[in-house]
Parts: C-alpha cells; sequence; structure tokens
C-alpha cells in the first residue's frame, strides 16, 4: 500500500474493537437526533402537508449539519493526527520507527493516515443521513456531494497540518497549542485579506478558495451567491483543489524535513559537567510540582511564539471592534460584535489551558517520569494543585487578556459595572472548569492519545452543543414553550455523554449529579442570556460549572492513590 504498513495495520486492527463500532452508530444517532430536535424547533408536532414547509425544514437541517460535521471534521482530524505524532514522540517510539526501513514517506503518510481513519470512516457513515435528508427536499444530491467532498479535502488538509506540526515540535501542548492556533490564525487571516480585498476582486477570490467555511456557505446557499441561478451552478472545485494543495504541500514539507527535525538534537547533547567547578543549584519550594511547572522549561522553549501568535489574535480581534461598532448589529441575531470578539477570544483561551492541563500528566506518564514522581514524599494536594497553578500561571496571558478586552469595550461604552463583574466571574469559572477537565482526562486515561481527545473533545462538543442550541432557541423563540420537550431530548443525550466521559474509571454520585445538571444548567443560561438577563446567566455557570470543577478536583486529591496506584505520604 502506498501509505505502508503503519496505516495497513491501523486499518486491520480497528474494526476489531467494539469502539469503532460504537463511534459509528453514535455518530448517525446524533446526526438524527439533531434532525428530530431541529423538526420540532421549526415545525412541532403539526402534520405538514405544505411541500415548500418540508422544502425549507430540509434545507435548515441540511445547513446545520453540513457546518457541524465541518467542524467536528476540521477539530478531530487536527486533534488525532497530531496527537497521535506526539504520543510517538513523548513514548520514544518514533526513534525505533526512524531505525526501521520505512521510507519517509511511508512514516508520514502511514501515521496520518491511521490518525484520519476514523474520520474518513465517519464521513462515509454520515452519507446515508444526509441522504435521508434529500427526500426532505430543499436540497440537491450535488449539494450534499460537493459538502462531504469538501469536508473530506478539509479533514486531509487539516491532518496534514497537524502531522506537520507533530513531526516538527518535540513537545506535546507545543504541538497541539501551535495546530489549533495555526488554523484559527489561517482562517482570520484569510477572511481579513478577503474583506479588505473584496470578496468580488481577484485577489479576493483566489484567496477565499482556502476557508472551507466560506467555500461551504457557497454550496449550502447558493443562491446568494451572484450570477447564480440554480442550486447547481455552484462548483466548490477551486477550493477541493486549494485544499487538497495545502495538504500536499505540509506531506512534502513533512517527509523532506522528517529526519532534519527527528530524532531532536537534545539526544544527541550530552551534558557539560565538570568536576572541578561548583554548580550553582536553585531554590526549590516547598510545593515542587509547582515550582517546576513555573519555574523550569517543562513544556518547551518555544512556548513564546505560541503567546504571541494568541497575542497577536488578541490585537486583530481589538482592531475589528476598533473599525467598527462594538454594541452593533449582533452576529446571527444573537450576540453583539464585541460579544462575539470576547467569546472566540474565550473559546482559545479554555482549549489552550485544557490542552496544557491534560498535557501536563500525559507527558510525565509517557516520559515515564511520572513513576519517579509517585516515589517521592509529594502529597496529593502538592501535585494536583501544584499542576493546576502551574497551568493558569504558565497561561496566565489566555486568562487575563480576554476579560481585560471586555473590560475595556464596556467601561468605554458606558455599561454598568455589574456586568462586567458578571462576565468576569464566569468566564473565570470556565478557566478554573477547562483545567480541572484536563486534569481529570489525564488521571483516568492510561492512554495519552484518548486523554487528550477525551478532554478537548469534550470542551469541543461543549462548545459546539452551546452554539446549537443559541441557533436552535433564535429560531424557536416565538414558540419557545411549544418546543421545549424537544430540547430536553438533546440535553438528555448529551448528560448520558458527559457522564460516560467524566466517570469513565472513578465514577461518583458528585460527578453523576455534574453530569445531569450541568447541561440543563447551561441551557438555562443560554435561554436567559436570549431574554436579555445578566445575574441568573452568571449563577447558572457558576454553580453549573464550579459543582462539576468540585466534583473532579476533590476526586483528584481524595483518591490519588487509587488513580495513579501508589502510597501517598502527606505531611503533617
Amino acid at each position: 500500500m502506498f501509505a505502508g504498513p503503519i496505516f495497513k495495520r491501523e486499518f486491520l486492527t480497528s474494526p476489531r474493537q467494539l469502539r469503532h463500532y460504537l463511534i459509528r452508530a453514535g455518530y448517525v444517532a446524533a446526526l438524527l437526533v439533531l434532525m428530530g430536535t431541529v423538526r420540532q424547533v421549526t415545525i412541532g408536532f403539526q402534520d405538514v402537508t405544505d411541500i415548500g414547509a418540508t422544502a425549507r425544514f430540509g434545507n435548515l437541517v441540511f445547513q446545520i449539519a453540513s457546518l457541524v460535521q465541518m467542524s467536528l471534521v476540521l477539530f478531530f482530524a487536527l486533534l488525532f493526527s497530531a496527537a497521535g505524532i506526539a504520543q510517538e514522540k513523548d513514548r520514544q517510539t518514533l526513534i525505533l520507527l526512524l531505525m526501521t526501513d520505512l521510507k519517509d514517506r511511508e512514516l508520514v503518510l502511514g501515521k496520518l493516515g491511521a490518525s484520519l481513519l476514523m474520520v474518513f470512516v465517519l464521513i462515509v457513515a454520515s452519507v446515508p443521513a444526509f441522504f435521508l435528508i434529500h427526500q426532505l427536499g430543499g436540497v440537491t444530491v450535488g449539494q450534499i456531494a460537493w459538502s462531504l467532498a469538501l469536508c473530506s479535502a478539509t479533514a486531509l488538509a487539516a491532518g496534514s497540518w497537524g502531522a506537520l506540526v507533530g513531526f516538527w515540535r518535540e513537545k506535546t501542548f507545543q504541538t497541539l497549542a501551535i495546530g489549533v492556533l495555526g488554523v484559527v490564525l489561517f482562517i482570520g487571516v484569510v477572511e481579513a485579506v478577503v474583506g479588505l480585498a473584496g470578496p468580488a476582486s481577484p485577489a479576493g477570490r483566489v484567496v477565499g478558495l482556502f476557508d472551507p467555511y466560506r467555500a461551504l456557505w457557497a454550496i449550502l446557499a447558493p443562491l446568494s451567491q451572484p450570477g447564480v441561478v440554480r442550486a447547481d451552478d455552484v462548483s466548490p472545485l477551486p477550493s477541493l483543489a486549494a485544499m487538497l494543495g495545502l495538504a500536499a504541500v505540509f506531506n512534502v514539507v513533512a517527509t523532506l524535513r522528517l529526519r532534519a527535525w527527528n530524532p531532536t538534537r537534545s539526544v544527541f547533547r550530552k551534558p557539560q559537567l565538570d568536576a572541578r567547578t561548583r554548580s550553582s543549584h536553585r531554590a526549590i519550594w516547598s510545593n515542587p510540582v509547582l515550582w517546576r511547572e513555573i519555574r523550569t522549561s517543562a513544556y518547551g522553549r518555544k512556548v513564546i511564539v505560541i503567546k504571541l501568535a494568541y497575542v497577536a489574535l488578541a490585537v486583530f480581534a481589538v482592531m475589528r471592534l476598533l473599525a467598527g461598532n462594538p454594541f452593533g448589529e449582533p452576529v446571527f441575531g444573537m450576540i453583539s460584535p464585541l460579544g462575539m470578539s470576547f467569546v472566540g477570544l474565550s473559546l482559545m483561551s479554555l482549549m489552550l489551558v485544557n490542552a496544557q492541563a491534560v498535557t501536563s500528566l500525559t507527558s510525565e506518564r509517557d516520559g515515564r517520569t511520572l513513576e519517579l514522581l509517585l516515589m517521592t514524599d509529594v502529597s496529593a494536594k502538592e501535585f494536583i494543585f501544584g499542576k493546576l497553578g502551574g497551568v493558569l500561571y504558565n497561561w496566565k496571558e489566555a486568562v487575563l487578556i480576554p476579560p481585560a478586552i471586555v473590560a475595556y469595550f464596556l467601561i468605554a461604552g458606558g455599561e454598568r459595572l455589574e456586568n462586567l463583574v458578571y462576565v468576569l466571574l464566569g468566564f473565570l469559572t470556565l478557566v478554573l472548569f477547562a483545567a480541572s477537565l484536563g486534569l481529570h482526562a489525564g488521571l483516568s486515561y492510561q492512554q495519552s492519545r484518548t486523554a487528550i481527545a477525551n478532554s478537548l473533545g469534550t470542551m469541543f462538543f461543549l462548545f459546539i452543543g452551546i452554539f446549537i442550541f443559541m441557533l436552535l432557541l433564535v429560531e424557536a423563540r416565538s414558540s419557545f414553550v411549544l418546543q421545549f420537550t424537544s430540547f430536553l431530548v438533546l440535553i438528555g443525550v448529551g448528560s448520558i455523554a458527559l457522564s460516560a466521559s467524566l466517570s469513565h474509571k472513578n465514577p461518583s454520585m458528585a460527578l453523576a449529579i455534574s453530569a445531569a445538571v450541568l447541561p440543563f444548567l447551561t441551557f438555562y443560561s443560554i435561554t436567559e442570556f436570549l431574554l436579555q438577563g445578566t445575574l441568573g446567566v452568571c449563577l447558572a455557570i457558576c454553580a453549573a460549572y464550579g459543582f462539576t470543577t468540585l466534583a473532579m478536583l476533590v476526586p483528584a486529591v481524595s483518591e490519588f492513590d487509587v488513580a495513579l496506584g501508589r502510597t501517598t505520604h502527606d505531611k503533617g
């Protein structure tokens, strides 16, 4: 096979696992639940005989399902490829692969294909669900085919970028952070260039081809494009070629630089010791874990580059707000431009905090330093709170910049100080939740790739679920009471999935209550926000996510021995 034995092994062994079938069936079931929820929101329980109404419903379902699937494949293709290669590096098995007779092409494409196998399986599994939508009307076969093709090309490009960063960077956190920030900055730069040059200009048309969401929207709403009279007149073939071209460039660079980047020079660097000189030792704090997280380069020396990229993203958001009206027309009919910028930066901050939290444990386990640490007299509290404090300190920029931006614009706009306090309390609660979730996943899952995927995947699904809820609530604002029962189904499914994630290893009553209550209180906070509430939103967020944070931290400290298999030596 062109991708070599690495992909062949994954291709043959994955179908033997039960989770392979459960994930496939669960994804299709989630699409069907989404379709049913949208129907109840837009149509309700009434019988519809109007073909036009059915066609409009089919078009709406197709738009929502396509946008959700594009976001899923973009995120998980990047995550799976980057995390898979980072795990090989942490376990030092990539060096063994480099010592075999595998060609560089086989190693790069093999790891890429193995990482993206599940993503492409889910895209194929979604085909019957999308053609079921076609039976409702409002969408053509060509639109469905182009949407699936664009999702596949985007997954290949995102996975190739993740593989390139994975082979390039040494630390897992750097790989994940550069991968996610790179995608966000890339799409942001593309949209900025298109906005400055104009969508109709030659430069705007060429650069716009590299934004998968712009190409997808042309498929979903073809009649909104200039000069289009039929849905099948829109062809995203240039965007497909652009995505495949990006994937080819990333794979060629990764193949050519594979052995220059790997193994890293630190493998060959020998310590310079001189017995005649006295070594100066740094004073270690009373909590050695916190000292290591803050005072050493535990996550590599290139973290400053990631922080600069985040600052550049924040500067770009501020410039956009200064150029327009921060309190102008609501985006998607839900939130002001200032709120949308704050939400975007906050989501990026939460993902970065969560990524460092989970990798702070998985890197220790894969590097076999966790066992050495457990042999010391470090207590459970010192370990957990040392990791948590290190995460918050190392990403203080991501924690401070979003509140600072929203505080400036709220004060300049003459808003009440009360609203600013509510925003800050809610954001800090979510930051603590993101960090605690990363530590909880790192303790619960032995496989680093599984822990990373579960932690970041849970955060991602929470955000996607909130966005879908807001869209559906705006759609059903006039008949919310009648459609309330339809939302309960989606909330219940989310509670079951969250419970399975949080209670994987050490289930508890507190985690079960958290999984059951958090989606409902999140739903309440969304509805209260759309009704222009303030205090109710803050209280709901603090109660739901604050209690879940405690439910994860208390077992992490009290059941530390059970989770990691040691006897804790608590200090008096």
